[in-house]
């Protein structure tokens, strides 16, 4: 029998190495030879194409189509929107040779696409006509991240979607960054059960290019926020620099107004941080791309057939509405099965045994709870049905509790920096709006605007910072 260790460290006591075995232990991720690179496995990607299948059925529903872009883009193409070149520079790849020949221009690769996308929308949009253009791509993103990489977080190369739309108007493009804004919030809630808040991002703290850019925030048990997905406006900042015009119904030539959002890999992450526990990896059973192992139990080759068959019977009644597997594996005890599938986070484990059987009943086991629920089987779709919903619920409401435990209002600069210190999470706090402070407060403490709520807070006072008359309340904290 294979060897089978769990998660040797508790989650309240060293987060970090929590993550890390949760990570490799549950087959989730495994490290690549390349600093900041992993190898998705079977369950990470599993969860992955669940996302995509997800989010996918919802743009197209609003007219979005995917397509996909070149990878490697010329270093002239960075330049001529200067505030995205200076904001990504840093962390691109470059390649400078193909075989042994030095190229006559170096050669980005896709740290984020507007700028190859814009090259392209600036030939095929001519008129009104041709407008709104509504695509998204599914690709891999490369970004040198090189220190304090974590796998899924943040790693040099992750997959996402970027969707990237062109509109007449500045009023359109408001309209689809909400929407889309919308279509992440259900996403992320509903199918992850990961609570956040949402919002803008400061002038500081938006993409870079960006008229604005909204944000969906969600904060990690360690008391390190999250950035979940993002949706911006970017007005005319790269209609202009790439001369994507069109001729109105006027016959006026214009610019039109882009918009670019994204989720990332980095979902996983989140979903892992907040949901795990000292077992292992928990999975909302909307978003597991396994939601049931039934596990056989026999001790006797006489017992194997009867058990065998009613699993089989199972499977076959609860796969119409479920994704259920048997793990049938020979030279494995049940207990060691119990203890693989808690480590791997499958939502709901049935026990079927000899005993069972001349019951006419099985055992439910749920991952999240550990209760233990014996049913009978012509009860099952039902029961099963029922416990996936409250499990569902369940994890949503425990980080909720999370999040709101993790917000602290505070009122001078002092308690800011100890609720910092000593708690983490959102520091709620009055801001004067200016970008020194702003500044000021990220070289002292680490902390940065995470988001500026779209629900505005009446109960505005000084600012935490400079103690002059604030304009707004807004959530710090320090992020991954």
């Amino acid at each position: 029998m294979a060897e089978q260790e769990g998660i040797t460290v508790k989650k309240s006591e060293n987060f970090s190495e929590w993550y890390t075995q949760v990570v490799t232990k549950s087959e989730m991720a495994d490290y690549g030879p390349v600093q900041g690179t992993i190898a998705f496995k079977e369950t990470s990607f599993g969860i992955w194409e669940k996302i995509q299948r997800i989010f996918d059925e919802k743009i197209k529903k609003t007219g979005h189509k995917n397509v996909y872009f070149p990878s490697l883009i010329p270093e002239s193409f960075f330049k001529k929107e200067a505030e995205h070149f200076q904001g990504f520079v840093p962390e691109v790849f470059w390649v400078t040779h193909s075989g042994d020949n030095k190229l006559g221009e170096r050669l980005g690769i896709r740290p984020t696409s507007e700028t190859i996308i814009y090259h392209f929308f600036s030939r095929w949009i001519r008129s009104w006509r041709d407008l709104p253009v509504l695509v998204n791509q599914w690709c891999n993103i490369l970004r040198a991240e090189i220190k304090s990489t974590k796998p899924f977080v943040r790693t040099s190369e992750f997959l996402w979607q970027e969707g990237h739309t062109a509109h007449e108007t500045k009023e359109d493009a408001d309209k689809e960054v909400m929407m889309i804004l919308k279509e992440y919030h259900d996403l992320i809630e509903n199918y992850l059960a990961v609570p956040v808040i949402i919002g803008r991002k400061s002038e500081l703290e938006k993409f870079a290019g960006a008229l604005y850019t909204t944000t969906l925030e969600g904060m990690m048990p360690d008391g390190k926020a999250l950035q979940l997905g993002t949706s911006h406006n970017l007005g005319q900042n790269f209609s202009k620099p790439f001369e994507i015009k069109f001729l109105d119904k006027n016959g006026k030539e214009q610019n039109v107004w882009t918009t670019s959002w994204g989720i990332s890999t980095r979902l996983l992450g989140g979903l892992i941080m907040i949901h795990g526990d000292d077992k292992g990896l928990v999975m909302p059973p909307r978003i597991a791309p396994n939601q049931i192992v039934v596990v056989p139990i026999y001790y006797k080759s006489s017992e194997k057939k009867a058990v065998m068959k009613k699993a089989e019977d199972a499977k076959e009644k609860l796969e119409k509405d479920f994704s259920v597997f048997i793990d049938n594996r020979e030279g494995y005890t049940p207990g060691w099965k119990f203890n693989e599938w808690e480590l791997k986070g499958i939502p709901l484990r049935i026990e079927i045994g000899p005993r069972d059987i001349k019951n006419k009943q099985m055992v439910l086991v749920r991952r999240d709870t550990n209760e233990k629920l014996i049913v009978k089987e012509s009860d099952l779709m039902k029961k099963v049905s029922a416990s996936l919903d409250s499990m569902q619920v369940n994890l949503y409401n425990k980080a909720r509790k999370n999040l709101q435990d993790r917000i602290t209002l505070v009122k001078d600069y002092e308690e800011f920096k100890k609720v910092l210190e000593s708690k983490g999470g959102f520091a709620k706090a009055s801001w004067c709006g200016e970008n020194h402070c702003e500044e000021q407060v990220k070289n002292e403490t680490g902390a940065t605007i995470r988001i500026i709520p779209f629900k505005k807070d009446n109960k505005v006072s000084k600012c935490v910072y400079c103690n002059r008359t604030g304009k707004e309340v807004v959530y710090f904290a320090k992020a991954y």
